[in-house]
């Protein structure tokens, strides 16, 4: 416990903050080179891959005897910003709890993936165990997204990614689309309104819209750990002073997604929307572009991955293992998408991109323990 400990403070206490969030921030370069250096330590084969300049993945191998199944723990390097937080880069220990920036999103993770390595070594299993602590899960996942080009290198059997779920099985969580809706109208003096078209107004019909869409979709809840999709407005702009009318504007949406809603059937739910509007008003013009897709993740519940984890969590936490699903989107639908059985497992904890930041030490040396325990019975 004590070297988890140590280890998780290490990483906390690594600035790694995702430079596509804040300009100029460090990356993972550091922790990618503290982490290589760890592994080495440990005995462990090291490969570093280049997912772009300065945003390394680390690449840890507990290699096996030859023939068995290899298990896969992800688990991400970088964090999101620090502003508003004490000291984000001292980790302290309170009680149960470790606090500091990344401590719970997901370095706590990431650090019993490294520890549950270290013992899978010395286990003389047949498969091996592979930690890809992976850059930039926080932006636009660079760092999976390398790591799954080159799957067929490490030729994982299962996936296990290490973010935190509260000692849960999640089995599914939500994806995303982002779309962009523009309006167009005419420009005009605001003494003359006939002359004028409002696209700010016409933008107006369009938020009532989405806004029932919205109600309709959280009032018809379909999954089992998901219920639904869901939709909002995130970003506005238009118009160019006071004293026109304004003719542009253009909003930035986001449309929750669970698993079956395609990309092009929420496009079409959003295209219906600007047909009526244009159906009930001539002077209604509009366009819809569709932007960053990441997919919803589902694996099921019978897969044996899941029925291992569910077994041995169990076991070493002395409660029935839950099966759940979570909000967020993970690096864990890369891996499926890939076609390789995947499930997300970590411990307890509080403030994902929050001001305050902590994980439940206890929680996370469980982690070590169903990881281990469940490459011992995988990697045969």
């Amino acid at each position: 416990m004590n070297e988890l400990i140590h280890l998780i403070k290490q990483l906390v206490n690594i600035d790694s903050i995702n430079p596509d969030l804040i300009a100029n921030a460090a990356g993972e370069a550091a922790i990618g080179e503290f982490v290589a250096n760890w592994g080495c330590e440990a005995g462990l084969e090291v490969i570093t891959q280049m997912a772009a300049p300065r945003r390394p993945n680390i690449i840890l191998v507990a290699r096996g005897s030859g023939g068995g199944k290899s298990l896969m723990l992800n688990g991400h390097m970088d964090t999101v910003g620090v502003t508003g937080m004490d000291a984000p880069h001292t980790s302290r220990v309170e009680g149960n709890r470790l606090y500091g920036r990344g401590a719970y999103d997901m370095k706590a993770g990431l650090a019993a993936c490294l520890m549950a390595a270290k013992r899978a070594k010395a286990l003389n299993l047949r498969g091996d165990v592979i930690v890809t602590a992976v850059a930039d899960e926080e932006v636009a996942s660079i760092g999976t997204q390398a790591i799954c080009r080159e799957l067929a290198r490490w030729q994982p059997d299962a996936v296990i990614v290490t973010e935190p779920t509260e000692m849960e099985i999640a089995v599914a969580h939500k994806g995303f689309v982002w779309f962009d809706i523009e309006t167009f109208g005419v420009a005009a003096h605001g003494s003359r309104p006939h002359l004028g078209v409002d696209a700010i107004a016409k933008m107006g019909k369009v938020l009532t819209e989405l806004a029932q869409l919205d109600l309709d979709l959280r009032a018809n809840p379909t999954h089992p750990h998901l219920g639904s999709g869901s939709i909002h407005a995130s970003l506005i702009q238009g118009g160019q002073e006071l004293s026109s009318y304004p003719a542009y504007c253009k909003l930035q949406v986001e449309r929750r997604t669970i698993p079956g809603e395609t990309p092009d059937l929420v496009e079409a739910q959003l295209q219906a929307i600007l047909d009526r509007c244009a159906a009930a008003d001539s002077t209604f013009k509009a366009k819809l572009t569709r932007g960053l897709v990441r997919e919803a993740f589902e694996v099921p519940e019978n897969a044996p991955i899941v029925q291992l984890c569910a077994q041995h969590l169990s076991h070493i936490t002395g409660t029935t293992a839950k099966m759940s699903g979570v909000s967020f989107w993970a690096d864990s639908a890369f891996f499926a998408s890939a076609g390789v059985p995947t499930l997300l497992l970590g411990p307890h904890g509080f403030g994902a991109h929050g001001v305050v930041e902590w994980v439940d030490l206890d929680t996370v040396s469980q982690c070590v323990e169903i990881y281990v325990a469940v490459a011992q019975a995988f990697c045969v």
